[in-house]
């Protein structure tokens, strides 16, 4: 939060800047004809690939025929994304087209700043198509005051916590898996795998799941209950079901279930080395195939909840008009044909048929060994996911799966809630730092909460904690008045 404080303050200054840029591009796109040729910058997270310009020279051959546009995309890498794009941002550079999200180059907070363009107008004008094919779920939750300024990408609504486990570890020792629904069902599990398998961790080190949705991010203690009084802001550090929850990781943890050095590893626990039984992940249809298929043996998922629709998963992958952008509506036209154009789509995916992949009779397709090696791009990053082609062994219904699950998603009771933490700014860094303090080892099960939750809400309370409650319940108030 520090950090993001810091930029704030940057951001703020050049506020007047970024809203002369947008005037201007404003203008001078409403004076730009559909036969004047221009090129947008593009922005996206992902590893530098070495078959870009190839794969490009073929996207732009297209987009230049459809739409008279070329794209200039810019890879920018996983860990430099986020601080590359606070110093592209602030410096008020012309750029056309980035990805953003509630985790990387942060939507919420840059759309309220000025940084991004709003789009209702401009989706009306040349995004029909597009908005015709999104589940407007991602549309209606993604807005900020009635605005929106982000194109998310279409793909799975909800978040569902699952636990994942070794299926083989399972089978040999005859473990039923359908008996677990919920963290505490896992004990007579783990004693099993503890006890008779030696080099095994029976917990890959993992945050305990709560039943919440938390504001600013899942370790700050801001959160609406998802059942009850769901309209009640809460510390959700005080509530019984953590204590309850913390309270069996902590036991699990002196059993010898999860690593001793919980609180503190950077083991990442990767799939293909088998040294675990369960795990917490995050769903999606049919995960378990690709993960069982990275593994390289079969993994199996039990629900911890039913699918919640909250606003970190309807703008976990989004591409915003950048309020700089001299182009603003061919940059619209162009992520229109992008969501909408399955060519076009999987050529930015997939790479160029017959040298990054192989497609069958059936339209299936295999991948080459070039597109492992020079061209793996982020695919859930760039758009709509239900027009890109099947591989070979994934599910005839996959994409009628996805469908499926967007439908059975239950929408969080603060979708659409989007809080301004300028007026408590200082508050929130303080309490980040408290946070960052406790929270690791409590969420890990390394502490006994009986002991650490009091100290860690008595100093959240020191740190300001009520007046950034009061604040949140004044802005969700008044923004739920509005409904």
């Amino acid at each position: 939060m520090k950090k993001l404080g810091i930029w704030g303050l940057i951001l703020t200054l050049v506020m007047g800047i970024l809203a002369a840029c947008s005037s201007d591009s404003g203008s001078e796109a409403s004076g730009e004809s559909s036969d004047d040729h221009v090129t947008l910058t593009w922005y996206l997270i992902g590893t530098p690939q070495p078959d870009l310009e190839m794969v490009m020279e073929e996207v732009n051959a297209y987009t230049k025929e459809e739409i008279n546009t070329s794209i200039d995309l810019k890879l920018l890498d996983w860990g430099e994304y986020d601080e590359r794009m606070q110093v592209i941002t602030t410096s008020g550079e012309n750029y056309d087209i980035a990805f953003t999200s509630s985790w990387a180059n942060n939507y919420a907070l840059n759309a309220r700043r000025g940084a991004f363009m709003p789009l209702n107008d401009l989706i009306e004008e040349h995004g029909q198509e597009f908005k015709e094919a999104i589940n407007p779920a991602f549309l209606e939750g993604a807005q900020i005051d009635g605005e929106l300024y982000a194109i998310p990408t279409n793909k799975e609504l909800g978040q569902q916590a699952v636990l994942s486990f070794n299926k083989e570890l399972a089978d040999k020792h005859d473990l039923d898996l359908s008996s677990v629904n919920s963290i505490a069902d896992l004990e007579p599990l783990l004693e099993v795998i503890k006890n008779e398998e030696s080099g095994v961790s029976p917990i890959a080190t993992f945050d305990a799941y709560l039943p919440f949705d938390s504001i600013l991010n899942e370790e700050m203690p801001f959160a609406f209950r998802l059942d009850g009084n769901t309209d009640e802001v809460v510390n959700k550090y005080a509530e019984d079901v953590t204590m309850e929850t913390l309270t069996t990781m902590h036991d699990y943890y002196k059993k010898g279930y999860i690593k001793q050095d919980a609180a503190t590893s950077t083991d990442s626990w990767p799939l293909e080395t088998p040294n675990w039984f369960v795990r917490k992940e995050i769903y999606q249809p049919y995960a378990e195939s690709i993960w069982s298929r990275t593994a390289g043996y079969e993994i199996a998922v039990r629900p911890l909840h039913e699918p919640y629709i909250f606003n970190n998963s309807v703008t976990g992958s989004m591409q915003a008009i950048s309020a700089t952008s001299k182009h603003p509506e061919r940059a619209m036209q162009f992520l229109n044909l992008l969501n909408t154009d399955p060519y076009l789509r999987n050529l930015l995916d997939k790479g160029i048929e017959g040298t990054h992949y192989e497609e069958n009779e059936e339209g299936m397709i295999t991948d080459l060994p070039a597109r492992v090696e020079s061209f793996n791009m982020p695919s859930f990053a760039i758009g709509n996911q239900f027009i890109l082609k099947l591989y070979e062994d994934d599910p005839a219904d996959k994409w009628e799966a996805f469908e499926e699950f967007n439908e059975k998603s239950v929408p969080s009771p603060a979708l659409g809630f989007y809080f301004d933490s300028n007026p408590v700014r200082t508050e929130i860094a303080a309490i980040s730092n408290v946070t960052s303090e406790f929270s690791p080892a409590l969420l890990k099960g390394a502490v006994d909460p009986k002991e650490y939750l009091p100290q860690f809400n008595q100093k959240l309370e020191e740190a300001g904690m009520q007046k950034v409650i009061d604040e949140i319940q004044k802005q969700y108030d008044a923004w739920k008045s509005e409904q």
